[in-house]
């Protein structure tokens, strides 16, 4: 993606099933659910850099003990620095644990436990203080009272949340998302309490406090509170008396995977990441249901019921085009037909000028959809000399040269541009700045010859600026005829507003572009009358809102607004006269590439829940009243 986004953050859920002894007996290693859950944070580092956090539940410690811990960092590396405390704090075990030895070595041990909820988080709109990074806690001196609580997940109506919790009678302090979700999960596991209690009101002590842990009814209680929800999400729970669950939204925009055996539950946002650190074959690994939350009771109990009234399956699209790492199968050949899936609308676009064509990618995260568009043209190319030498047996004028063409026929592929990990456009000052960002990839001259035709993948173009600021200014250093950027992805031209940070419509460099063909054609009262509309919709209940934006790229081909996104990101002051175009894949392209995740409100317009709608009507007004930089949700 040529614009980076700040999008879903990670999960990383392990939960033993057996005596932290059986663990040191059949791996040596009493800490072996610690380290399966650092390798899942590491394995989904990608999913969020800018804090990690680590809670842990530890069984039966007798009263004045710690039972609930967490640790938290907001510094560069945040697993690593998470991890090398709680490393130094294992290896004080001196002896090999065994049943007798356990609670001696859990006091030893402060983050020796049996029940781990891990978290990365990419931030949003909340800052990246330490403060925002999961899980977040409510503390209790009642252990099933206590909880910790991560997501990954954007609710598209936190303000009437946390309205809500006022009319409950609360006193929330902060209204952030995660706070206003963990206020209200805690206000209902209270409740849930309180029934207990009453349901048990001839016990009193230790007796009463055993029988409402055990009875504890978290699929109820989620129940209640996720009442008026509606955004994506997954959240993942640890309860200080040792239950935890796991659930995830209505319309499984949001992913979630979950790994059973005799040994160990185990969840995480990517399904790759539990088949590598827990060595299983991807079948083995299931979805968390949407709509559904899975419990497991601190017996050993595990149960999946439905919480919530499950919608259409909306799963998020981007997650297979960008955001999940490729290893796992499924996702890696989502992202090849994706670049097989363009190949024929790229082949006429070139043209004549197939045969002098160069094809690489930018940046790392598309070279699966660069293989499959290279496997696409290259058997494209050696079909179509096929026929012709089929044509030539037929009137007997095949030669030994023919043959050899067929044999030698190939699509010529270079590895183009490097990035610089490293460079930081620290400089805020313009023109410093863009001097900056034009080094941010280095190219590989020589490559190519001066009159070929550079074809380069990317898997997104979000808001044009990389491309604008440094890819075609660094690419164009190599004098080709034309260059051909190829988006895996359609065009992204409504906000996100279910874990994506992109609510801010006028950033889209599609919307840039319609905006621009409909002052053109002379139609600038169609934005006006649109704001109006969406004005008009601020004043419906939100299950009767509608999308208006969508009037602003009904007038336009894809094709049009791509030819006016090529002369958007084009430098101005470039010393360059070669042609530039830009290559979009189609939202039929997309479908045909995943089926089953049919979550492209980005790029349609249709979203999953109501509040979609709200979100995308407010963006427009934002724009429009020149207040773009607000967020719409």
């Amino acid at each position: 993606m040529s614009d980076r986004l700040t999008h879903e953050c990670g999960l990383a859920f392990v939960r033993l099933r057996k005596p932290l002894h059986y663990y040191q007996e059949a791996y040596g290693d009493a800490a072996w659910g610690l380290r399966k859950t650092y390798l899942l944070m590491q394995k989904q580092y990608n999913r969020g850099q800018d804090g990690a956090g680590l809670g842990v539940v530890k069984f039966d410690m007798p009263a004045g003990d710690q039972f609930l811990l967490r640790v938290r960092s907001d510094k560069h590396n945040a697993i690593e620095r998470i991890f090398d405390a709680i490393t130094e704090d294992t290896e004080r075990l001196s002896e090999a644990i065994t049943a007798e030895t356990e609670l001696d070595a859990k006091r030893a041990c402060r983050f020796l436990g049996e029940t781990y909820l891990g978290h990365l988080r990419y931030g949003t709109h909340s800052g990246n203080s330490m403060a925002m990074c999961h899980p977040f806690v409510r503390k209790s001196n009642i252990a099933s009272r206590n909880i910790a609580l991560a997501g990954n997940f954007n609710m598209t109506n936190s303000n009437e949340l946390f309205a809500k919790l006022v009319e409950y009678g609360l006193d929330p302090v902060g209204d952030n998302d995660t706070q206003v979700i963990l206020e209200k999960i805690s206000y209902f596991l209270n409740d849930e309490h309180e029934r207990l209690l009453k349901k048990h009101s001839n016990l009193e002590g230790r007796e009463l406090a055993v029988k409402v842990s055990q009875e504890l009814d978290l699929g109820r209680m989620l129940k209640k509170a996720a009442q008026y929800w509606d955004g994506g999400y997954v959240f993942a729970s640890i309860i200080g008396n040792g239950d935890a669950f796991i659930c995830r939204d209505p319309a499984g925009i949001r992913p979630a995977f979950m790994y059973i055996n005799d040994e160990v539950v185990a969840c995480a946002s990517e399904r790759g990441a539990l088949a590598n650190v827990f060595d299983v074959d991807p079948d083995e690994i299931q979805q968390v249901p949407p709509g559904h939350i899975v419990v497991v009771k601190r017996d050993g109990t595990i149960k999946t019921t439905e919480f919530t009234t499950p919608l259409e399956p909306r799963q998020c699209s981007f997650e297979r085009i960008y955001f999940s790492r490729g290893n796992d199968p499924l996702i890696y050949k989502q992202r090849k037909r994706l670049g097989a899936n363009l190949a024929p609308r790229i082949m006429r676009v070139l043209g004549e000028d197939l045969d002098n064509a160069f094809f690489s990618y930018i940046p790392n995260t598309a070279e699966t959809c660069f293989l499959g568009l290279l496997e696409a043209v290259g058997g494209a190319l050696r079909c179509t000399e096929a026929d012709l030498i089929w044509d030539k047996i037929q009137d007997g004028s095949v030669t030994r040269n023919d043959l050899a063409k067929l044999n030698n026929t190939r699509v010529k592929a270079e590895l183009i541009a490097h990035k610089d990990q490293r460079l930081r456009t620290f400089i805020t000052h313009d023109a410093a700045r863009r001097d900056l960002v034009s080094h941010i990839y280095d190219i590989t001259r020589g490559l190519i010859e001066k009159d070929g035709t550079l074809v380069v993948v990317d898997d997104s173009i979000v808001r044009g600026t990389t491309l604008r600021e440094s890819i075609i200014t660094s690419l164009s250093q190599l004098k080709p005829k034309r260059i051909v950027i190829v988006s895996s992805a359609p065009p992204i031209m409504y906000p996100d507003c279910y874990g994506i940070d992109m609510s801010q419509i006028g950033k889209f460099i599609a919307f840039e572009a319609a905006v621009t063909l409909t002052k053109e054609a002379g139609n600038t009262a169609l934005l006006d009358e649109i704001a109006a509309k969406c004005k008009e919709q601020e004043q419906l209940p939100v299950l009767q809102m509608q999308n208006q934006v969508k009037a602003l790229y009904e007038q336009f081909s894809l094709k049009e607004i791509s030819t006016k996104i090529a002369e958007l990101v084009h430098p101005k002051d470039l010393d360059w006269n070669g042609k530039l175009n830009v290559i979009y894949q189609d939202v039929e392209g997309l479908r045909a590439a995943m089926p089953e995740y049919t979550g492209d409100w980005y790029f349609t317009g249709d979203y999953p829940t109501p509040g979609g709608n709200s979100v995308v009507n407010r963006a427009f007004i934002n724009w429009h009243s020149g207040n773009d930089e607000k967020r719409a949700y």
